[in-house]
């Protein structure tokens, strides 16, 4: 840069002159390499020079996308077919987890009996069908499940086939009946999958679950036991606690 003078500005170990002389009996004025870039540096970070900047979320947004892609490239550039090829993968693993679902249903927590079939007040197994039967009328089917297979189980209990326990659960009930009346064996141990079923597993019993349960409850109550050597100690042993 040539001034008004016709001579040029004169620069001090890359430092260029910040302004020009008074006159040409002064020193020329120079500006350090640093305090330049601090000067500059402030100018830029004033708010007028911002205005028009992304927000955050929009910067974030924009290199997700940058990240996402890479890794779309760099897959394609690894699949044979390119992005094309890619894509027949990524549309044929979505075909197959759709199919799987279709065929498996949606995941369910396995059940597991860890808590007492009973709650804490004690019902007769005549209470426990009646309010089986009234879930039944409104279709509350859940409800009405639990509450027959308790009355299956108190049944057993009151005809001295099953000791008195209050911490037995529907599987321990099943396991112990099917001791003593081996022909209902089966059916004793479906009706206690579907009772952990519909309390502990997440499922939701129908019509048809409580129907069978209650067949279930009248074919046993019309059932003599078949009394084993170990059966007829456990009868033995439930008639001697209920008469103490």
């Amino acid at each position: 840069m040539v001034p008004p003078t016709g001579r040029p500005l004169p620069t001090t170990g890359g430092a260029v002159l910040s302004a020009l002389p008074a006159s040409e009996d002064e020193p020329p004025l120079t500006l350090p390499r640093d305090p330049a870039r601090e000067a500059a540096r402030r100018e830029l970070s004033k708010r007028m020079y911002h205005e028009n900047d992304p927000s955050w979320f929009q910067r974030a947004l924009n290199a997700f996308w940058d990240w996402v892609g890479k890794v779309f490239d760099a897959a394609s550039a690894a699949t044979p077919g390119g992005g094309l090829g890619l894509v027949v993968v990524i549309v044929a693993a979505l075909a197959l987890v759709g199919a799987l679902w279709w065929r498996l249903g949606t995941p369910r927590r396995l059940p597991t009996s860890s808590t007492a079939l009973f709650d804490d007040r004690p019902r007769s197994a005549a209470e426990h069908r009646t309010t089986a039967e009234a879930h039944a009328a409104r279709g509350h089917w859940n409800q009405a499940v639990q509450e027959r297979m308790r009355a299956v189980v108190r049944s057993l209990e009151e005809r001295a086939l099953l000791d008195v326990r209050p911490g037995r659960t529907a599987d321990e009930a099943a396991s112990a009946a099917g001791r003593v009346l081996p022909a209902h064996a089966d059916r004793l141990r479906t009706a206690a999958r579907d009772f952990d079923d519909v309390t502990y597993g997440g499922r939701s019993a129908d019509d048809g679950t409580y129907r069978r349960l209650t067949a279930l409850d009248e074919d046993l109550e019309r059932t003599k036991p078949v009394l084993t050597s170990s059966a007829h100690s456990t009868v033995h042993s439930a008639r001697r606690g209920a008469a103490e």
